[in-house]
C-alpha cells in the first residue's frame, strides 16, 4: 500500500497506487462523473513514453475527471500474467472500465490507448463513450513487423551488431514477445470487426483513414487529424520528447462535455489498499523525500537483514530496462533478500528536478539516492548494498564515497566514475557508442571500408569520434592525476578511502563494453590488481550486450547479486567490522586482498 514518510496516507491530491487484477496501476480521483483510462502500449515504446503518459493522465485529471493509467500484465511493476499476454491484456483494460464505474462512480467512460495499446482497447469489447486512438496499428502483424525493424537498430552487442534473436520469439529493446504473444498478435484484424468500439472517436496518425471509415459506417463519428511529435515520443528511451500539441488535444477530446459535479459533490468512494504480492514476495509503494516514488520488495519468508538499493539506469522507470529491475527484486525475494527499486527526480513516477533537467550523471542526483537511503534506514531496512547500471552505476559510485551507511556497490558497465563540469550530457550519452572501438570493430569486419566507399558514412564523422574517445583518454587519464582529478581526489585514492572502512566495489562489465576502458584509466590495466583495489572481482560478461538483456544474463546478475549482499552481510558483523577496524589501526592498506577477488572473473 501507499505510505508517505510518516506512515500515512498521502493527500488526495496525489494519484494513489491500486491493483487491478494482475495489473498495477494509478489512480487520480475526480469530481466528474467522467473516467478517463489511459491503455498505454507495449514494453520499449510504452518505456520511452512513460514519463509523458504520467503527464497526460495528469492534464486529464486536472480537469477533474477520475484517471487511472496502468502496466499491462508481465510489464512494469505488475505481476506476470497466469496466462497468455494479450489475453491478459484485455482483462487488464476491462478491469479498469469496472474500477472506474464502481470505485469512481464514472457514468461516462473514456479510454485513450497509445500504439497496440489502442488497438487492444478497440478489442476489449467494453461498452464506452469515446476511443482516443493514438497511432494504432489495424493489424498485430503490422505491430510486428514495425517492432521487428526497431529490434534491429536497438538491440545490439557492443561492437554495435545485431543481437541474435530467440528461436520464434522477437525481443524490442529488451522486452520479449514470446511465442504465444506473437501467435496472438497474428489474429488481430481490427478492420475485422463488426461493431464500432465507441460513439465517439479521435483517430490521430498515420494511415488511419481506411480504419476510421469503417467505423463511421457502423455509425460512430470519427475525427482524424495527424500525430506530431510520434517518433520522439516512443523511439527515443534517453531523450523523449513530449508531444505537447498532440496530448493538448487528446486532453480537450476526453473532458469535452464531460457532465458536470453532482452538487453537492458525493463523498468518494474508497479506493481499495495496493498491495503487491505473490507467492514468495510482497511489495510496498512509498512516497518519500522530495517527491519521490519507490517500491520496497521483502520476503514473504525469513529475511535475514540486508537490502539492496536499486538505482535507474538512463531514464528507465524503477521496473528497469526490460523489466528487468522488478524481475530482479522479486527474484531476490524469493532468495530471502529485500531491495528497494524507486525513481529519481525527473523519471518514472517522481517529481520534477528543479531545474527540468534528467538526473543522467548528475551529482546533485546523489541527494535523491540518499534520500533513498534514509527512507529505507527509518523503516529498519538499511541497505547493505547499492546496485546501478551505466549512468546508475555512476550515481551508486558517487553515493558509496560519501555515505558510510553502504557496504558494498554493484557497478554494472560503468561508463565513467566522472563527469567534468559543463559537459553536454546529451553528446556524451549519443556518442558512447559512436566512438572508435565501434568503428574499429567494424572495420576489422569490413563493414566499415563498404559504407565509407557507398558513401554511407563520411570519413570526417570516424575522425570526430576518434578525436573524441582521445579527448577521453586524456581526461581520464588527468583524473589519475590528484591535482586535477575533481575535488582533488583520484577515483583509486577514493577507491583506497572506501577499502579502508571495509566498502567493496562489485565491477560488473560486458564484453567489449566501453566502461572498461575508464576502468583501466582510472585503476590500472590488470584485472587482478584492480580486484585487489576494489576488494572484489571484476566480473567480464561474454557475449552479452550492455543492458544485460538476456535471462541467462540476468541470472548471472542475479548470482553475483546475492553473492555480494552474502558478502556483505559477513562485513556487518560485530565480529568483522572489530576485526576490520584492528587491521585497520596495524596495516592501513587499500590493497588488502579478498579472497575471491584475486583475479578476473569471466563468466
Amino acid at each position: 500500500m501507499l505510505t508517505d514518510d510518516a506512515g500515512k496516507m498521502p493527500i488526495a491530491a496525489e494519484p494513489v497506487p491500486v491493483v487491478l487484477g494482475d495489473a498495477f496501476g494509478w489512480y487520480s480521483p475526480g469530481a466528474r462523473r467522467r473516467g478517463v483510462l489511459l491503455c498505454g502500449t507495449f514494453g520499449f515504446e510504452q518505456w520511452c513514453a512513460y514519463r509523458s503518459w504520467r503527464a497526460l493522465a495528469a492534464t486529464i485529471a486536472g480537469a477533474g475527471c477520475p484517471t487511472l493509467r496502468f502496466d499491462y500484465p508481465g510489464q512494469g511493476d505488475s505481476r506476470d500474467p497466469a496466462g497468455p499476454e494479450i489475453p491478459a491484456a484485455l482483462d487488464a483494460i476491462r478491469a479498469g472500465i469496472a474500477f472506474l464505474r464502481e470505485q469512481a462512480g464514472a457514468d461516462e467512460i473514456v479510454v485513450v490507448g497509445l500504439r497496440l495499446g489502442a488497438t487492444l482497447a478497440a478489442l476489449a469489447g467494453e461498452r464506452i463513450d469515446r476511443l482516443a486512438m493514438l497511432a494504432p496499428f489495424t493489424t498485430g502483424k503490422a505491430y510486428r513487423r514495425e517492432m521487428a525493424m526497431q529490434s534491429r537498430l536497438i538491440d545490439v552487442m557492443p561492437d554495435r551488431t545485431p543481437m541474435p534473436q530467440e528461436p520464434d520469439s522477437l525481443m524490442v529493446g529488451s522486452f520479449t514477445l514470446g511465442p504465444q504473444t506473437l501467435a496472438d498478435l497474428a489474429r488481430i484484424d481490427l478492420m475485422a470487426s463488426e461493431s464500432a468500439p465507441a460513439t465517439h472517436i479521435l483517430m490521430l496518425g498515420p494511415k488511419v483513414e481506411a480504419l476510421a471509415e469503417r467505423y463511421r459506417a457502423f455509425g460512430s463519428t470519427v475525427e482524424t487529424g495527424p500525430f506530431p511529435g510520434l517518433n520522439q515520443l516512443v523511439s527515443e528511451p534517453l531523450f523523449s520528447r513530449t508531444p505537447d500539441q498532440t496530448f493538448a488535444a487528446v486532453r480537450d477530446f476526453a473532458v469535452a462535455q464531460a457532465p458536470a459535479p453532482v452538487a453537492p459533490s458525493p463523498s468518494p468512494l474508497p479506493v481499495s489498499p495496493c498491495r503487491l504480492a505473490d507467492a514468495t514476495w510482497q511489495e510496498e509503494v512509498s512516497r518519500f523525500g522530495p517527491g519521490l516514488v519507490g517500491i520496497l520488495c521483502r520476503p514473504r519468508g525469513p529475511w535475514s537483514g540486508g537490502t539492496v538499493l536499486m538505482v535507474n539506469s538512463g531514464r528507465n522507470p524503477r521496473a528497469g530496462h526490460g523489466r528487468q529491475t522488478a524481475q530482479l527484486s522479486r527474484r531476490l525475494a524469493a532468495s530471502g533478500i529485500a531491495s528497494f527499486r524507486f525513481d529519481l527526480r525527473g523519471i518514472g513516477d517522481s517529481a520534477e528536478r528543479p531545474d527540468g533537467s534528467l538526473p543522467l550523471y548528475a551529482l546533485d542526483a546523489v541527494a535523491d539516492v540518499q534520500a533513498a537511503l534514509n527512507h529505507l534506514e527509518a523503516r529498519q531496512h538499511t541497505p547493505c548494498v547499492v546496485l546501478g547500471a551505466c549512468s546508475g552505476a555512476f550515481l551508486a559510485f558517487q553515493t558509496i564515497c560519501q555515505d558510510e551507511r553502504l557496504s558494498a556497490a554493484i557497478l554494472v558497465n560503468l561508463h565513467c566514475f566522472d563527469v567534468e563540469p559543463g559537459t553536454d550530457i546529451e553528446t556524451m550519452i549519443r556518442d558512447s557508442f559512436r566512438g572508435e572501438v565501434g568503428y574499429a570493430e567494424r572495420a576489422r569486419q569490413g563493414e566499415l571500408w563498404r559504407r565509407i566507399l557507398n558513401g554511407e558514412l563520411r570519413f570526417g564523422k570516424i575522425l570526430r569520434a576518434v578525436g573524441r574517445d582521445a579527448r577521453a583518454r586524456l581526461t581520464a587519464w588527468t583524473a589519475r592525476i590528484p591535482g586535477l582529478a575533481p575535488g582533488g581526489q583520484t577515483v583509486a585514492r577514493r577507491v583506497a578511502r572506501l577499502r579502508r572502512r571495509g566498502a567493496r566495489i562489485h565491477a560488473v562489465y560486458s564484453e567489449g563494453d566501453r566502461g572498461v576502458a575508464a576502468l583501466a584509466a582510472n585503476l590500472g590495466t590488470s584485472h587482478e590488481a584492480i580486484a585487489r583495489k576494489l576488494g572484489a572481482p571484476v566480473t567480464i560478461l561474454d557475449g552479452v550486450d550492455h543492458n544485460l538483456s538476456k535471462a541467462a544474463d540476468q541470472e548471472r546478475l542475479f548470482a553475483i547479486v546475492r553473492e555480494a549482499v552474502e558478502d556483505a552481510r559477513r562485513t556487518r558483523s560485530p565480529e568483522h567490522e572489530a576485526g576490520q577496524a584492528s587491521r585497520a589501526r596495524e596495516v592501513p592498506d587499500p590493497s588488502d586482498s579478498h579472497p575471491a577477488s584475486v583475479a578476473a572473473v569471466r563468466a
